[in-house]
């Protein structure tokens, strides 16, 4: 059984091929897709920011059917309906036990899609240890919402819990991207008191006070820093979120993030050898500033308790969705979101 997956040929290069249908092992389930999106990483994938692939399906946010299980999977069965995360830790592994599961394996060890093995972009994909690694969508989420649960809900929200902000407290989210925005609404949801987005992008902007920032600071027209500052009275806001992967932003939470405060990278440094930290601002390494950094959660658990806000409509990511194509149209969505065009925020990808 041969199946059509969208692909990274080599690095700057992509289309389409044939593939068999993956199998399940003992513990591990197939899926047919249904809904997918495509994210920035993917681009930086393809560019060359984790080195050469050859034919590597692209792709880790997808829902879908599943279409086979493993003998040993006890919580699913075909027809279930589910949401996949983009991160599938090996659980038994060491760096899981010791609670740092995303980096089972090594280093980033549990991002598999589309880094270690074929990801989404195909007609079916493979899920490693099924039961803890998928959940079941509820009836009345649908699919459409339900794949922003994979990555961009998980690691934004991420971005404001790691973030540690205060209830009540202030905080600095630096651009509102998909996973900026959804820091944006993680630290609404986590009672943050004065949000400030910074972000030059008009629609992402308005995007950002629907989610719930209280003040936006465009940096194409004032001074960042100066303006956060001001805005806090000088003291510096309690946590600082970096959602772009840029030097200069990262410096800039330092630099705006009063001593004994929270700065959490959510950004994918994707270019250099280098983040250099402003060293005056970082008190000459003595301010008490925490930096946190971490890869998108993974687990059925974390699934499960990010669809429940989607039940219980907490959060609305389609909002986030500005482009939607088809599977066989996928060489112009991957265009439109590889050169940001048409004021793309994400492409919601139907097969």
């Amino acid at each position: 059984m041969r199946m059509k997956a969208f692909v990274m040929r080599s690095i700057g290069s992509v289309g389409f091929v044939d593939k068999p249908v993956p199998q399940p092992g003992p513990n591990d389930a197939i899926v047919r897709t249904t809904k997918a999106l495509i994210c920035t990483s993917d681009s930086h994938t393809v560019h060359g920011a984790i080195g050469p692939r050859e034919n590597l399906t692209l792709g880790h946010e997808a829902v879908g059917i599943v279409h086979a299980v493993g003998d040993q999977v006890r919580l699913f069965k075909p027809g279930d309906r589910v949401v996949v995360g983009a991160i599938t830790p090996d659980w038994g592994d060491l760096a899981s036990q010791a609670g740092h599961p995303s980096q089972s394996g090594g280093p980033l060890g549990g991002w598999k899609f589309s880094n270690t093995k074929d990801g989404v972009f195909a007609e079916y994909f493979h899920v490693n240890e099924a039961d803890a690694n998928m959940a079941r969508i509820p009836d009345s989420v649908a699919d459409e919402a339900a794949v922003y649960c994979a990555d961009m809900m998980s690691t934004g929200f991420m971005g404001a819990e790691n973030a540690d902000i205060p209830v009540g407290g202030t905080v600095a989210i630096f651009a509102q991207g998909p996973v900026g925005l959804m820091a944006t609404a993680g630290a609404r949801l986590r009672g943050a008191g004065l949000i400030i987005a910074v972000e030059s992008v008009p629609a992402r902007q308005d995007l950002s006070r629907f989610y719930g920032a209280d003040v936006v600071v465009d940096p194409s027209r004032e001074n960042v820093v100066e303006r956060i500052m001001a805005l806090t009275g000088g003291a510096g806001v309690d946590s600082s979120i970096e959602a772009l992967g840029a030097e200069a932003t990262f410096q800039q939470c330092v630099e705006v993030t009063k001593p004994g405060g929270t700065i959490s990278n959510i950004g994918y440094h994707g270019h250099g050898d280098v983040i250099g930290i402003p060293r005056l601002a970082w008190g000459v390494g003595m301010a008490e500033k925490t930096i946190r950094t971490g890869l998108c959660p993974g687990g059925r658990l974390r699934l499960e308790r990010l669809l429940r806000l989607l039940e219980m409509k907490r959060v609305d990511p389609t909002r986030l969705t500005t482009h939607p194509f088809r599977f066989d149209q996928m060489e112009r969505a991957f265009e439109v979101m590889d050169k940001k065009l048409e004021g793309v925020i994400k492409p919601l990808i139907a097969f």
